[in-house]
């Protein structure tokens, strides 16, 4: 029986010890949550200021806002530096590290984030000048030479995002090569197939004018050697009269 009373009283010393940590933590917790909506309203609505939102939608698509989603990251980056707090005033070493570990990765992901955010308005932007140049050029294929140049694009981002969060590096390295190896063969073969009418047309242009310029060579030395061969062929002066006898007294 004393010993049952013992055991009891030993948890209850124990809780009670904790309680002003539970409360701590708990303390931490609330203020950083409420910290943490604050950051992320604030970070939306300075992007949204920023017509941030206004340009991705024109040249991405309208399928992720930026402000919301840079809101949201801003705001669950607090709640996990919160959670280290509250693990720390709790005691929870191992808890602690592993929250810590996670808040360092995040630069990673975040950058991660923003390539694969930014690479389909980059890969847009460049499908529509590639379409228009080669268009302008008289390439047959123009619209399938922006299409590949787009998709070159965002599979580069989606390799490097993976690459940036650490994922397999050298399947990921391994993957990159072969797949520079097939864009590169692809465009090729979509440039030389699609570029023929435009390779025959500057051949024709280069032909012609390489034969007026001989033309015009062989002119000019035609013309140079008319006055030599008049001047061989000319007849000779007619000989001077004999000079009158002088009349000596």
């Amino acid at each position: 029986m004393a010993e049952l009373e013992q055991a009891v009283r030993t948890a209850f010393d124990r809780i009670g010890a904790a309680i002003p940590s539970i409360i701590g933590a708990l303390i931490v917790l609330i203020i950083g949550w409420i910290i943490a909506g604050i950051a992320g309203r604030a970070t939306t609505a300075l992007l949204k200021r920023t017509a941030t939102d206004r340009l991705f939608a024109q040249h991405g698509g309208d399928q992720i806002v930026p402000s919301e989603a840079a809101g949201q990251m801003v705001m669950w980056l607090v709640r996990l530096v919160t959670l280290v707090f509250a693990a720390t005033v709790l005691g929870l070493a191992e808890v602690s590290l592993l929250v810590n570990a996670i808040i360092l990765w995040l630069p990673n992901l975040i950058v991660a984030a923003i390539i694969l955010l930014v690479a389909p308005v980059i890969g847009k932007f460049l499908r529509s000048v590639i379409e228009v140049g080669a268009g302008r050029a008289g390439f047959s294929n123009a619209r399938f030479l922006g299409r590949l140049v787009e998709a070159a694009v965002v599979v580069f981002a989606v390799v490097i995002a993976v690459n940036q969060v650490g994922v397999a590096s050298d399947f990921i390295i391994t993957l990159y090569t072969g797949i520079v190896a097939a864009l590169a063969l692809a465009f090729g073969l979509a440039f030389g197939l699609g570029g023929q009418g435009v390779a025959a047309k500057m051949t024709a242009g280069w032909y012609e004018s390489s034969s007026r310029a001989a033309d015009k060579i062989v002119r000019q030395i035609d013309d140079s050697d008319q006055p030599t061969q008049r001047a061989q062929t000319a007849p000779p002066p007619p000989p001077a009269p004999p000079a009158a006898p002088s009349n000596q007294v």
